[in-house]
Formats: C-alpha cells, structure tokens, sequence
C-alpha cells in the first residue's frame, strides 16, 4: 500500500489528460457511484462495509448506489480514479497530491480515516541507533510514504539523503531483502514492519510516532461530482461512521468484524489488532473534524509538498511546490489560489458529528 514512481505518476498524468472528457462526465447529477480502495489496515473497513451490507444502507437512504471495488494495485487504483473511472479512493494525503491532483483533477478529502502513528518505520540490522544509518544503503519503496519518512527521520538527526544511498525496493519483496546480508537498513510499512522487527537482528530507530498526524489516509472524491452530489459524500461520511461504531465496539460483533477485516488483509484477529494499535483511527467524527480543522494541517502538507516539489513530483516542469493550490477547511490556500487541485473540508464528518446526516 501506499507506493508511488516517476512511472505512476507519469502514467497519472496521461491518464487524466486521456480521461479528461469522462472527467467532465462525471460532473453532473446522477444516481450511480464507484469508490476504489485497497488493502491496508485502515482502508479494511471500506471492504466490510460493502461485504456486510452497511454501503447499501446508506446509499438507499439517499436514493443512490454505490459499487465498491477493491484494488490489489494501489498506483492502479489512483489511477483509474484520476482518469475519471472512480468518483472516490482511498489513498493518503501524500499520493492524492501528487497523483490526482498533479493530475489536474480537483480532488476532496471527505473522510480522515486515520493517521499512521507506527505503522510506518525506519529498521537499522544489528544496529541501535538512527545515527547509525549514516552512509548505508537503504531499501526503500522509492518516493513513496517511506522515503517521506526517511526524510523526516533525517532531518531529526542533522542529516540528509546525501548520508545515505537509497536502495529502491519492491514492498513484497522488503521482508525477504532484510534476511540477506547486503540489506542492512530499511523503511517499510506494516504488516512488513512487524514481520522484519520479530527478526534478532532487527530494531526499529525511527518511527511514524515520531511524526504524528503527517502520514494521513483518506477517503476522496472528484470535487465536480461531490458539488452535484452532496449526498454521495454524505452517504460515504455514513458509511465510514456507522462500520467504525462495530469494529470498534469491545462485543462478539466487534471482534467478528475486526477479524473479517484481519483475514481479508491476509491476517488474522491479533495480527489485525496489533496494525490497528500502530494506527490513530478516527472513529469518532468530532476527532477527525478537530484534527482536519487544525492548523497543524498546513504545516504537515507544507512539508508534504515541499518534499514532492524536491523529487520532481509535482509535474514536469513545476517552478515551485507553490504550483498547486491546498485548500484547507478554512477556505485559505497553500500555493497557487487559481489552480487549487486538493481540498480538505469538515463538511461531511461535522454533519456526523452533528447527526443530521
């Protein structure tokens, strides 16, 4: 989950320039919906909620339907999104910035579903410190949410990526790579992390805790279709709200539900629990509106973007990370005002906040 190239993004931005008439297609009044989503674990309920028949509820309440779809490939799934084949998808707040909205595509956060708070993590081999990992290779899925936080964790150890080489890597193949002896420093994501750190050799020197709230995952829409259908990103705050209330809840049914969601990502119940704990699950919707509505925000997506801009993530030829404009909840605006591509609005989790969903 969560990877990003030179090669998706590119792919990204043909495909939007290709879809641009469906794009267009899309921005208009209509009854028939298509969310993409992925595997991980706080994208699993999207899946549940489709397989248990909360999706139906909610999109009959609003005279809609709604075809959930999951995606093995998680660049495919932006992808089709971008080119106008979904009206929604999961991703972070990392790729929707350099994905669809590099894309041209105008693009709204309607759900924060959570925030990594260990999930993400950087692994030294018989190593204990961070500054140990000066002048080592490290394997990484290139320009994805690793390489952000290697950055980070860098930057709070005085260095930069000029003290490391960066070893591009396949996240299937992370768990395997750490076992041979040339692979001596990695960064990957759960459920690898926990694999790699059950090894001897392996401790964890830097994690997503030490950055909370940077690494978001998100439910987003198309800003054309959400305008003329407010609804459909009403049923999504519904959605998200009403499966939270059972998999969190401390009954049988809850502990059905989270071991559905375990071995539909390919564990089980503990294994399942243990990502959930690594993870700021947004549950409640007053949590998730303070969080969108703080200005913290602006600082995280200020670094977000200022790290894209730095690997040429922004489009061919960007000037600046200025390039693109982020709207936060407020209505201010980092970047350019006349080309904003990525929104963040309260709208819907304030309206299940409030109950008038």
């Amino acid at each position: 989950m969560r990877i990003l190239s030179k090669i998706a993004a590119t792919l990204a931005l043909s495909a939007a320039l290709a879809g641009g008439m469906t794009s267009l297609a899309q921005a208009q009044a209509k009854t028939n919906f298509k969310v993409a989503w992925s595997i991980y674990v706080g994208w699993m309920p999207w899946g549940y909620a489709s397989d248990t028949g909360i999706v139906k509820k909610w999109a009959d309440k609003y005279g809609i339907t709604i075809e959930v779809t999951q995606f093995n490939d998680y660049v495919e799934s932006m992808n089709q999104y971008t080119a106008g084949a979904y009206d929604a998808v999961t991703l972070t707040n990392m790729d929707g910035l350099s994905i669809p909205a590099a894309g041209g595509v105008d693009t709204t956060a309607v759900i924060i579903g959570d925030f990594s708070n260990g999930n993400d993590a950087v692994i030294l081999k018989d190593k204990t410190s961070l500054a140990d990992i000066k002048g080592q290779p490290v394997n990484l899925v290139e320009f994805s949410v690793s390489h952000y936080l290697l950055a980070r964790a860098l930057e709070s150890a005085g260095m930069s990526e000029r003290d490391v080489n960066v070893v591009n890597t396949s996240d299937p193949d992370m768990v395997g790579a750490f076992q041979t002896p040339d692979v001596t420093a990695m960064v990957t994501w759960n459920p690898m992390v926990s694999e790699i750190l059950a090894l001897p050799s392996a401790t964890n020197v830097f994690d997503s805790t030490k950055i909370p709230g940077e690494i978001i995952d998100m439910m987003v829409a198309n800003t054309d279709v959400l305008k003329d259908n407010p609804n459909f990103g009403k049923a999504l705050a519904g959605i998200w709200y009403d499966t939270m209330a059972v998999m969190t809840a401390d009954t049988p049914e809850g502990a059905a539900a989270r071991t559905a969601m375990g071995v539909a990502s390919g564990t089980d119940l503990a294994g399942f629990e243990a990502q959930l704990a690594a993870t700021k699950l947004f549950d409640k919707p007053a949590d998730a509106v303070a969080f969108t509505s703080s200005p913290d925000l602006a600082t995280t997506m200020d670094k977000v973007r200022t790290f894209l801009f730095d690997k040429g993530l922004l489009g061919s030829g960007a000037p600046s990370a200025d390039v693109i404009g982020i709207e936060l909840p407020d209505g201010k605006v980092l970047g350019d005002a006349a080309n904003v591509k990525l929104r963040f609005t309260d709208e819907y989790m304030s309206a299940a906040a409030a109950g008038t969903l």
